[in-house]
């Protein structure tokens, strides 16, 4: 990877989990999850294109579901009290949106460099 496709590896990456948080910080338990499905959907897609590559949406979208099952077969704890806090008013608000930044970021990076090893 270079510099200049990391670096816009890392404006994608940073601005899709800003976006997810913000949904995340809606007091809707569930809708989180959908919001986080679209932002790693439209993350995986922007991130091939820096890389040289292309995906259809749907195999981004099988991407990000893959990402959150296997977090939820993972951490399911984490995940159930990131929608769960959501029913405590201020709780949800603070604990959702870092639970979901912390989720893109890291499915981001870990895609980043799958995606370089195979179009580059």
């Amino acid at each position: 990877m270079t510099d200049e496709q990391e670096t816009k590896c890392h404006a994608i990456i940073h601005t899709h989990a800003v976006a997810a948080a913000a949904g995340n910080a809606v007091p809707v338990p569930g809708l989180g999850v959908a919001t986080d499905l679209v932002a790693m959907t439209t993350m995986c897609t922007s991130l091939c294109a820096v890389l040289g590559g292309s995906i259809s949406e749907e195999a981004a979208k099988a991407m990000a579901i893959a990402a959150i099952k296997n977090t939820m077969l993972k951490q399911p704890i984490k995940v159930m009290a990131k929608e769960l806090s959501k029913l405590i008013p201020g709780l949800g608000q603070i604990v959702a949106p870092a639970v979901s930044v912390v989720l893109l970021e890291a499915a981001g990076w870990v895609w980043a460099r799958e995606l370089d090893q195979k179009f580059n």
